[in-house]
């Protein structure tokens, strides 16, 4: 009788878990909300100033944006590497994360705890090429002098914060499995239906937007294609259609159409 009730007490704390999880997570993004609401001012100067993607969104998609940077800031530990913090550092780089993610659901990649940036390039193991950023188990690492290089757009195609995000983004769901978005790890398969072949051909010679460094392997072509797709977009959706399209349903975004209105609003 004993181990009948201790049966279903554990069953139902395993059926129950999720709902409540849920529940407490819901309370506390709404505690956090009336936080991040004196905070919401700070928050939009530094973000408008820097990244041209909130300011072609609306108020109430640029309110999200803001308060998903603010908790994706919260649930981080940033550390800080030859380099002096200053208050926009950890703002920005939560930004870019969040800036990939804002048509989905899950966007804290909750594996990863602490990130790391380091003043420029730096090297790595045993390579000898220099490195911008790179993520593995213990964190996430970016190199200051070349993320301002990407969300400036001093490098055409180029953005560090974006492209090791992406790479977060892939660890979270298909490697450590911590924080799976369910349309997102359901989606990448029809992503990878188009993704592959050009892939392919790209470490056969072809040349395209992505350039040579997406051919290194299927990591690096997926993390290109995130930076371009974000800073390069109409010029993507011109060149290899079928892969924009493929990334805007995958990421539930289409840039491309944000900065066309932007422009006529511009104009």
């Amino acid at each position: 009788m004993e181990i009948l009730i201790i049966f279903l007490v554990v069953t139902s704390i395993l059926i129950l878990h999720n709902p409540v999880s849920e529940w407490i997570n819901r309370l506390y993004v709404k505690r956090q909300y009336k936080s991040f609401l004196a905070q919401e001012t700070f928050y939009h100067s530094i973000v408008s100033k820097n990244i041209r993607y909130y300011n072609r969104l609306n108020l109430e998609e640029q309110r999200k944006f803001l308060f998903r940077t603010y908790l994706f800031h919260k649930a981080k530990k940033f550390h800080y590497i030859e380099v002096t913090p200053t208050a926009e550092m950890p703002i920005l780089v939560s930004a870019a994360s969040v800036q990939l993610t804002f048509g989905l659901d899950k966007y804290l990649l909750n594996y990863f705890r602490d990130i790391y940036v380091i003043k420029d390039d730096y090297h790595y193991g045993f390579y000898s090429r220099p490195f911008m950023g790179h993520v593995d188990l213990s964190g996430i690492y970016l190199s200051w002098d070349n993320f301002l290089k990407g969300i400036k757009g001093e490098q055409p195609n180029c953005n560090v914060g974006l492209h090791e995000m992406g790479h977060a983004l892939a660890w979270v769901n298909f490697i450590t499995q911590t924080e799976e978005d369910k349309h997102f790890k359901g989606e990448f398969k029809n992503f990878s239906k188009v993704a592959r072949p050009i892939f392919e051909s790209m470490q056969k010679g072809a040349k395209n937007i992505l350039g040579d460094y997406a051919a290194s392997n299927y990591h690096e072509f997926w993390a290109v294609s995130v930076e371009v797709f974000f800073e390069n977009p109409i010029r993507l959706r011109h060149e290899l259609p079928e892969l924009y399209k493929a990334m805007s349903t995958l990421l539930r975004q289409d840039p491309s159409v944000i900065l066309t209105a932007a422009n006529k609003i511009a104009a």
